[in-house]
């Protein structure tokens, strides 16, 4: 049976990942991103109209306000209007959310291995700490990945513009000013628990590896003399 510094070690692990998965679960459902803007129609000198954008992963929405024509407010469905404004954005749109969805299944596998550890004593070449690095690491580096792809598509990519005009009229828009929102902010925090949970298992493997030395010590210091019997 494992000793209760293991089962707290790899229980801690194991809480923090499901804090993780919890965190990134609440950020994809919401808000990514909020873009303003001025707009006008057929004339780059009068800019009378104004529209904001706001967009997460799958949904978002629209407000328009002489951009053109009445006040409009519209409901947005993320990936069918990125299919129809360009193949760049919706490809890196969709890797990203690949990423992210990628990084919660690893962090699934993170929380199985180090429960599993915490009831059991597994070999340490797979199911042992190495898996909870590995799993914990990759769901770190994907989601990383996934928010330089997500803001290189929104400021490089001008994804909120692009909706925006989007209309079948000539449409001119300026001073776009964009603001990333919680949805974005909260795989922060994600990472931030992934690296704690590979910091409490290193910490174990650590200790265990310490007390082991420890232990061993006798050995190697004893006298040749009583070695021999």
């Amino acid at each position: 049976m494992p000793s209760v510094l293991k089962v707290f070690h790899f229980s801690c692990g194991a809480l923090l990942n499901a804090i993780g998965v919890c965190i990134l679960g609440y950020g994809m459902s919401t808000y990514w991103v909020q873009s303003e803007m001025q707009c006008s129609t057929f004339s780059t000198e009068n800019f009378n109209g104004s529209a904001t954008v706001k967009l997460g992963l799958f949904n978002g929405s629209m407000d328009r306000r002489s951009c053109p024509g009445f006040d409009t407010r519209e409901s947005v469905s993320v990936l069918k209007a990125l299919t129809e404004i360009g193949a760049s954005q919706i490809a890196l749109h969709a890797l990203a959310v690949g990423l992210l969805i990628l990084a919660l299944v690893c962090s699934a596998g993170s929380i199985l291995v180090t429960l599993y550890n915490s009831i059991s004593n597994p070999y340490e070449t797979y199911l042992g700490p190495l898996a909870v690095y590995a799993c914990s690491g990759l769901s770190a580096c994907l989601s990383l990945l996934a928010i330089v792809l997500f803001v290189s598509n929104v400021y490089v990519g001008g994804v909120a513009s692009k909706l925006v005009k989007d209309v079948p009229v000539d449409l001119y828009v300026r001073n776009e000013n964009i603001h990333l929102q919680v949805g974005y902010y909260l795989v922060l925090p994600y990472i931030v628990v992934n690296l704690l949970a590979i910091l409490v298992i290193f910490l174990y493997v650590h200790a265990a590896y310490t007390h082991r030395r420890e232990m061993e010590k006798p050995t190697e210091d004893a006298p040749k003399e009583i070695m021999m019997y």
